[in-house]
């Protein structure tokens, strides 16, 4: 699934069933953990069993399944700066932006440390991941590709067989169908697709066969 050069792990947590990724360099301690949803104490577990050190907390939205475990995991690892894209600066800090109003239990967090820029790269241990903006499921929707190794963790962008949500609050369908045909569907066909909810897939798949976002 991964270059050898690469250590991804994956976390379903939480009702939603959100995956949580902990992204590592096998030659280097240092991590990145990538939207931390509701109890995230086996991630917490995995990255100190590992000796690993978080670098950063990259949320590839802030939607309440993606943020619930901020929390804990800056209690447990508080040097970790919490990165996320500009469009949703104010989102942390606002139930019903963030959508945990309508969960019952609002969540209200600190502002990210830094905004996420589309076409920046970000480096770890010497591996670069460009940030695509990837908006429609949110306004700041962001994907993380790694060239080298043909990944791409898109958050609720693309799943298998199926695409985000575009029917809450601040979404756009039209806007959605854009990314993955502009965005997306314009990496490798071999490109590994690691989405926010269930099972990896691959962008030539999902244009060949996704229902809701066929290739042209």
């Amino acid at each position: 699934m991964t270059d050898p050069a690469l250590a991804i792990a994956r976390f379903e947590l939480g009702p939603f069933l959100t995956n949580t990724y902990v992204v590592g360099v096998r030659t280097s301690p240092d991590c990145w953990i990538i939207d931390p949803s509701f109890e995230p104490a086996p991630v917490i577990e995995h990255v100190r069993a590992q000796g690993l050190t978080p670098r950063a907390i990259v949320l590839t939205h802030a939607h309440i399944d993606h943020i619930a475990g901020i929390a804990d995991v800056r209690r447990a690892f508080p040097d970790a700066p919490v990165l996320l894209h500009k469009a949703e600066h104010d989102w942390l800090g606002a139930p019903e932006l963030n959508l945990s109003l309508l969960s019952g239990a609002p969540i209200s967090l600190p502002d990210p440390d830094r905004a996420l820029q589309d076409g920046e790269t970000l480096e770890l241990a010497g591996v670069g991941w460009r940030v695509l903006h990837t908006p429609g499921h949110s306004p700041g929707g962001v994907t993380l590709v790694q060239d080298r190794s043909n990944i791409a963790i898109v958050g609720d962008t693309l799943f298998a067989g199926s695409v985000g949500r575009s029917d809450l609050p601040n979404a756009d369908p039209d806007v959605l169908e854009a990314s993955i045909r502009t965005r997306l569907y314009t990496l490798p066909d071999a490109t590994t697709v690691l989405p926010g909810h269930g099972p990896p897939t691959t962008i030539g798949a999902e244009k060949r066969t996704n229902p809701f976002v066929r290739a042209r």
